[in-house]
């Protein structure tokens, strides 16, 4: 058995897309998504993914058949959590890049997320997150988001404004009454909290999850009022 810490990664596939760079990589057992030079995720837990999907979820009133917005398809385990819960009435997935939808449908991936792009609650939207929350009338009860490695650390320099006073006013603008903003962040950020107050949400808190070591991943949390 050759050990994947010692083996080097093996790359499955290399596309330019308008965002820049993005590439599929085997490392051992764990399938790796990076792009422009910047490690994403990996297959290897799942956990934060999880918990994303599931702290939105709790937070959100029992009696409703919610509807989610998962922004950022990535190796597919918040899709497929999010699938395996009955509650969600519908849940769509924003992804701008084609090569990752296509990983998950034929590629790969799709080991992971063949059972939920088959249910029939689910969407996959080919587009930007960023135009999308500004753009779209769709509201949801949930946003879900997870496409950079934080409010502090993102992909691109486009994605800076997702997490702005306006970029946070378009997620607002996108929720129902009640609905939950729910962020995966690679580390702590009182900045982005103190902005999610600033935009005019409520019950704003951050959800820790543990890691082997180094600074825990975390989920902001802030819930839209009337």
């Amino acid at each position: 058995m050759h050990d994947a810490h010692t083996e080097p990664p093996v790359v499955l596939d290399r596309r330019e897309g308008p965002y820049g760079e993005v590439v599929l990589r085997r490392h051992g057992d764990l399938l790796q998504i990076i792009a422009n030079g910047t490690f994403l995720m990996d297959t290897s837990d799942g956990r934060s993914e999880r918990l994303l999907i599931d702290a939105a979820r709790d937070a959100l009133d029992d009696g409703q058949e919610p509807s989610v917005l998962i922004g950022g398809l990535g190796v597919g385990f918040s899709l497929a959590h999010a699938a395996a819960d009955p509650r969600w009435a519908a849940i769509t997935v924003i992804e701008r890049e084609e090569a990752i939808i296509g990983w998950h449908r034929g590629g790969p991936l799709k080991e992971i997320s063949g059972p939920a792009l088959d249910d029939p609650r689910t969407e996959i939207v080919r587009a930007d997150l960023v135009t999308y929350v500004q753009q779209s009338p769709v509201t949801y009860d949930a946003l879900c988001l997870d496409i950079d490695n934080g409010p502090d650390w993102t992909v691109t320099e486009d994605n800076d404004s997702l997490y702005s006073p306006s970029g946070l006013a378009a997620c607002k603008a996108r929720l129902n009454t009640g609905g939950v903003l729910a962020v995966w962040s690679a580390q702590p950020s009182g900045d982005f909290e103190e902005s999610l107050r600033n935009a005019g949400f409520r019950n704003v808190r951050t959800e820790e999850i543990p890691v082997a070591r180094g600074v825990p991943d975390v989920v902001h949390l802030a819930v839209r009022g009337t």
